[in-house]
């Protein structure tokens, strides 16, 4: 059967892809032989390499150019099951979360998102319930310092949640210290794999190039983290379809993508999932599932964050 000249460019660009990292790895192999374990990840143009001693700290890492780009698109609309309903208001109060919590049982929806403070009331309203608790760690700056970030998590996880939305070191990363910028994300994804809890890297890409929210991406999937995430909802933008569909093809298929910050309507949330997103971070939850036919209830907060 003849291929027609998109397939066969896509079918070039993934063997070039395969056969370039297969060469850099390669390479690495005869400059360091002391048996220390080493990541490579290439999209967009971009290679990255984060290196592990043998008890799985990262020792480097470091991005070069190369041209070449792969990624895979979900087209799963199930919108209610992929939301992480979320409060994360500064004022907001007990009864506010209890709300959430109804919601979220009522909608089905993944997770609700809190900040640490209200873990542990979440996690005694959603006991017996899918619904998960998911809460930030180093929020919303990125800038507390990776053993805060690990106590942190230590603490959210022994209170019940089960899901970690972490802000990298965004200074750092665009400082180009790539090194700190993996151990930061390595040691908050450590901290939650041994409890059997997952982890989502915000990257805040309203503040990041192109490139950097490519090495952000590649970091994050070398260290072993289960998503990336777009944006706070407190920097100067939230999430955009470019950034997902950046995001997607950065990280392949194999980890998520949570689009967060101003997903306000159905069709918001539905064009990030066709853009890539596996997971939709929103306080408009009840709206985006009503408007698709939902049952009525109680408003969900305005803030898209």
């Amino acid at each position: 059967m003849a291929l027609d000249s998109k397939t066969v460019e896509t079918l070039v660009e993934i063997i070039t892809r395969e056969v370039l990292v297969a060469l850099e790895e390669r390479e690495y192999a005869q400059i360091h032989p002391d048996g220390s374990l080493c990541k490579l990840e290439c999209a967009e143009g971009l290679c990255v390499r984060t290196c592990f001693d043998r008890v799985g700290q990262v020792v480097s890492a470091g991005a070069d150019r190369l041209s070449s780009r792969l990624g895979v698109i979900p087209q799963d609309l199930n919108l209610a099951s992929m939301i992480d309903h979320t409060l994360l208001k500064p004022d907001a109060t007990p009864d506010q979360i209890a709300q959430l919590c109804f919601e979220a049982r009522k909608y089905n929806f993944a997770s609700v998102c809190v900040n640490p403070t209200h873990v542990a009331l979440c996690s005694q309203l959603l006991k017996g319930s899918p619904v998960k608790v998911c809460t930030v760690i180093g929020f919303p700056l990125g800038a507390t310092s990776t053993e805060v970030k690990v106590f942190e998590t230590k603490q959210a996880i022994q209170n019940g949640a089960g899901e970690i939305d972490m802000v990298i070191n965004i200074g750092a990363l665009k400082a180009r210290d790539l090194e700190l910028v993996a151990r930061d994300i390595r040691s908050v994804v450590e901290t939650s794999h041994n409890a059997g809890a997952i982890v989502k890297v915000i990257i805040e890409t309203a503040l990041l190039t192109d490139e950097e929210k490519t090495i952000a991406c590649l970091i994050s999937k070398e260290v072993g983290a289960d998503f990336v995430k777009t944006s706070t909802g407190f920097a100067s933008g939230g999430a955009t379809v470019e950034d997902v569909a950046l995001m997607r093809r950065v990280v392949g298929p194999d980890v998520g993508v949570k689009a967060s910050g101003g997903i306000r309507t159905r069709e918001d949330a539905e064009n990030m999932v066709k853009a890539g997103a596996t997971r939709i971070g929103a306080s408009a939850g009840v709206k985006i599932v009503q408007s698709g036919g939902g049952q009525p209830s109680a408003a969900a907060p305005s803030k898209g964050y």
